[in-house]
């Protein structure tokens, strides 16, 4: 029987940070989309592949994967019961029967060993208790021979979302925290390494990719669904009505210079991370 040991994190995916996801979906999609091909290219999908989506959220990633492994199938697992809901309406919606989602901790589920030909993620594996016991319990699931994919956060520094978010830093902490944690617990490649190397991978490969990401219409309505985003929305819920007010104001106006007929759109970085599970 398998246990959630990220209890703060399964409060928060099952809390408002899991509503808020479920319940603009298509502009989460919006945001992260553009890393979809790099990833599902890197991942070779193969048409037979037995797919695993680690923090598959509302499961974008998991149909798309499903789709290229037509004599395959599917498994998406998450910590969210808001986003498994609209994973399997969407999921039922398109018609795949290849596809089913389960509710629970990646890093304790006693998955069938050797099951899978393929373990996924996009922006899903950051946020692991005890990341060496995940990725572990990951290459487990694997058969030998069996890959890894996935993308992580990169340090915020340097990037256009690191802009934006430093323009409310006079108002705000951080909202990421420091490098190394949180959303960036994999900003640094030799970590990464380091950590999948522990788990028992081989073959480790980090590269960076960019996309562009569409936060909204205009800069006051990305603003506002960036106020919401979980990260900002905690740090502006520490501080009283006078401060967070001028946050967003700062907010609103570091995303004007990013905003163009098609919206508002930042590049993005991420870290695209393959590995395989040796054949003994």
């Amino acid at each position: 029987m398998t246990r959630i040991v990220n209890t703060d994190q399964a409060e928060a995916w099952n809390g408002y940070e899991g509503q808020h996801w479920a319940a603009h979906a298509d502009r989460y999609d919006a945001v992260n989309s553009g890393f979809n091909e790099p990833l599902l290219t890197a991942a070779g999908i193969g048409a037979r592949d037995r797919i695993l989506d680690i923090g598959c959220g509302n499961g974008q990633l998991t149909r798309l994967a499903a789709r290229r492994a037509p004599e395959g199938h599917a498994l998406g697992v998450d910590l969210s019961a808001p986003m498994l809901a609209t994973a399997r309406a969407r999921t039922e919606a398109e018609g795949l029967s290849r596809v089913r989602y389960v509710r629970d901790d990646a890093q304790t589920r006693a998955f069938p060993e050797g099951g899978f030909d393929l373990a996924l993620s996009r922006f899903g594996i950051m946020f692991f208790a005890d990341p060496v016991a995940a990725f572990d319990n990951i290459r487990r699931a694997l058969r030998p021979g069996g890959r890894l994919a996935f993308l992580a956060m990169t340090g915020l520094a340097g990037t256009e979302l690191g802009e934006v978010f430093a323009a409310m830093a006079r108002h705000l902490p951080w909202p990421t925290g420091p490098d190394g944690t949180g959303p960036t617990s994999f900003a640094d490649p030799g970590r990464t390494d380091e950590v999948l190397t522990a788990a028992g991978f081989g073959r480790i490969a980090v590269r960076e990719v960019s996309a562009d990401q569409v936060w909204g219409r205009d800069a006051a309505d990305a603003a506002a669904f960036l106020g919401d985003f979980g990260p900002v929305a905690h740090q502006l819920r520490q501080v009283g009505p006078e401060v967070a007010a001028n946050a967003r104001a700062a907010l609103t106006e570091a995303l004007r210079p990013f905003t163009g007929p098609e919206g508002v759109r930042i590049r993005s970085t991420a870290w695209l991370v393959t590995a395989v599970h040796p054949e003994r």
